[in-house]
């Protein structure tokens, strides 16, 4: 076990920010994720959190993933004194990370984010990776699946997937699961790419559109200028930014700050 104390970090808060679908609360302050083919549990109480792994496992695989070495409050104090609602959406957010997640599993997960639900974009998920990823059991002996691989579905049908409960989806996830088997598209290249190549590249991709392009961009690639605009980010525009978010000032964050206002327009 790991025990780290960091500040601007909250599982509660990184739980609930719509990014990550395979991380359950387990009781007060402890929490499972399953990421790729990775297994964690954590305990937090205020700012000590214990990571249940190895110190090889904490540093080359978790600090990354939950972008631990990064200074948030930078993030936080470079929004505009004068906007009221940015001030209040970083306060209520304070604690949420932009998570460095796999790419391949971010395209499935945001082609089923798609006109759903949080609690169906679970249970799709969770179906899918019992359906085709690979059982495997934890160092403390709990079972879990890995997220599929591009191979394992590719090999899957547009009914197969259907049955899965992804509905009009499961086209979207098949054709995307050949074009990238096939080498069509390769994820090796879009790593490298700079965010507005990575997002064209991306939007090649059945079913992938411009919002769908945006999250897999900062979530998956951790392009911070990556701005989705969903239906709750879309009001809150309308109605706090009438002239538009103002990009040139949040130039390289614009994406942590749609984080806040996202959980912020969600939650408050």
């Amino acid at each position: 076990m790991i025990t780290v104390e960091l500040e601007h970090f909250s599982l509660d808060k990184i739980c609930d920010s719509g990014q990550c679908f395979r991380m359950r609360k387990l009781g007060d302050g402890h929490f499972s994720m399953v990421a790729g083919d990775q297994y964690l549990e954590m305990y937090q109480k205020d700012g000590v959190v214990d990571f249940c792994c190895s110190q090889e496992e904490f540093i080359c695989y978790w600090v990354l993933y939950f972008d631990l070495d990064t200074d948030y409050e930078a993030y936080m104090n470079a929004a505009n004194p004068r906007d009221k609602y940015l001030g209040a959406a970083i306060k209520a957010g304070d604690g949420i990370r932009i998570l460095r997640q796999d790419l391949w599993e971010m395209i499935v997960t945001f082609l089923i984010s798609q006109q759903n639900n949080i609690k169906r974009i679970r249970k799709c998920i969770e179906t899918i990776c019992r359906k085709y990823g690979e059982r495997k059991n934890s160092s403390a002996g709990v079972e879990y699946y890995a997220f599929p691989t591009v191979e394992a579905l590719s090999q899957a049908t547009e009914e197969e997937l259907r049955g899965c409960g992804l509905g009009y989806r499961a086209k979207y996830i098949a054709v995307t699961a050949r074009t990238i088997a096939s080498g069509q598209i390769s994820l090796e290249k879009i790593y490298d790419m700079r965010y507005p190549q990575a997002k064209k590249e991306l939007m090649k991709l059945c079913g992938v559109g411009e919002k769908v392009a945006e999250c897999i961009c900062l979530f998956a690639l951790h392009h911070m200028d990556a701005f989705p605009i969903d239906t709750h980010i879309r009001q809150v525009m309308d109605v706090h930014y009438k002239r538009g978010f103002p990009n040139r000032r949040y130039r390289g964050m614009r994406g942590i700050m749609q984080q806040y206002i996202f959980y912020y327009d969600l939650y408050s």
